[in-house]
């Protein structure tokens, strides 16, 4: 994939970081229990090697990363202070965190560093100028550090101010976690095994519109699932009761079943859903066909019947990229198919790349992490991969041009 490649010499190993202070954007945008307590570390732990590797080198690091959406305001539940509470846990060293983004108490964090110390901003999101990746915002960020470095590979394919504007100040290198990934991933997909089959779940079709023309393009077969199937299956003219519909994009998903035939790609749809009468863990639930989802009814999950062919269809496959769940995997009566989707790719011969997010997680729920070629971090981010788009906070990097 060589419009993803990585150039050697932008790694963080090459970098003169000693007694310099960096700005290391990581992707922490981890979930959390009720009580406010991190439910999966994940994300934050495959960053540690950049991190350590960086306090080793005597560097002044500046960690900062987004969490949830909260469009350019403070939302005390989305705090990055568990983060910087469990990064203190882990590494064994006190990490502080500004109580702004970049402003006075970030800049004086950051010029407090000696060699070898840490300290974290806040949320990036509570300044809308970071996903607008506004100017003056970059500005700001960069002023903080001399050297930046990205190992926030979940979110490369957003044109963020902390991903893409900080490099037009500072010269730029790409951590250990991206590295990973990137040579991970284009060593299964460069060449993939045939058949290769795609599988994507989740709520909208608009989440993976970027992606999916790019990824017909690449498979022989791409599955459908998840809450974008009754869009599909609308756009056919079938009835799909109370399902999550987003009808402003029929035109779009009928597009791309027609485009899928003209490439000759199988694109396969769900044949059965199982539905609940409300949007409950504990509603009522009956399978119907998916072109007979009465009113009153709302699809929660693949049905048995199409479980079945779809892990039929896995077990000749010879490269499986999964992106998202089958259904509210989370809610035990409508994880069914997403937890046996997970079991024929690690029954499978398949070399096999698990999207991040959901799909990873109930991986993990069914102790089958091992059993897959690799999980990333990033779902959007891997799809994008997938797809051979631009990757803007790659680029951003390979093209920075600013010296030490």
């Amino acid at each position: 994939m060589k419009i993803n490649a990585l150039n050697e010499e932008k790694s963080v190993s090459n970098a003169d970081v000693n007694g310099k202070r960096v700005l290391l954007r990581c992707d922490f945008n981890v979930p959390f229990f009720d009580d406010g307590t991190i439910s999966d570390t994940r994300r934050i732990d495959e960053s540690l090697e950049t991190i350590k590797f960086l306090i080793r080198k005597n560097a002044r690091v500046i960690v900062c990363s987004h969490l949830g959406r909260p469009s350019g305001k403070f939302v005390k539940e989305l705090t990055l202070a568990p983060v910087a509470a469990y990064l203190s846990k882990v590494l064994g060293v006190q990490v502080k965190l500004s109580q702004d983004v970049a402003g006075e108490d970030s800049r004086f964090l950051a010029s407090a560093l000696e060699d070898g110390q840490i300290c974290m901003i806040e949320n990036l999101r509570f300044e809308l100028g970071e996903e607008q990746n506004d100017r003056e915002f970059s500005q700001q960020l960069a002023s903080l550090a001399e050297v930046y470095v990205n190992d926030a590979f979940g979110t490369c394919h957003r044109k963020h101010a902390s991903l893409v504007g900080v490099l037009e100040f500072l010269p730029g290198f790409y951590g250990f976690l991206i590295e990973k990934e990137v040579m991970g991933m284009s060593k299964i997909l460069d060449e993939p095994k045939r058949p290769f089959i795609s599988i994507l779940g989740g709520k909208k079709v608009s989440d993976k519109i970027e992606a999916i023309e790019g990824i017909l393009q690449c498979v022989d077969v791409l599955m459908i699932g998840g809450g974008m199937t009754y869009t599909f299956i609308n756009s056919l003219g079938h009835n799909v009761g109370d399902s999550i519909c987003e009808y402003e994009k029929l035109r779009l998903a009928k597009d791309i079943l027609l485009y899928a035939k003209e490439i000759g790609v199988k694109l396969m749809l769900p044949l059965d859903v199982r539905a609940g009468r409300e949007y409950s863990p504990e509603t009522e639930s009956k399978i119907f066909s998916t072109s007979e989802i009465p009113s009153g009814w709302q699809g929660l999950d693949i049905g048995p019947e199409t479980t079945k062919i779809y892990a039929q269809e896995i077990e000749k496959a010879g490269t499986v990229v999964w992106n998202g769940p089958l259904g509210v995997s989370e809610w035990k009566n409508f994880s069914e198919g997403t937890f046996e989707l997970a079991r024929a790719i690690a029954r499978s011969d398949a070399n096999s790349i698990i999207g991040g997010g959901d799909s990873a997680e109930a991986v993990k729920r069914l102790g089958l992490s091992g059993k897959m070629t690799h999980i990333s971090t990033g779902g959007g981010s891997s799809l994008m991969f997938l797809s051979k788009a631009q990757m803007p906070g790659i680029s951003a990097v390979m093209g920075s041009i600013r010296s030490i």
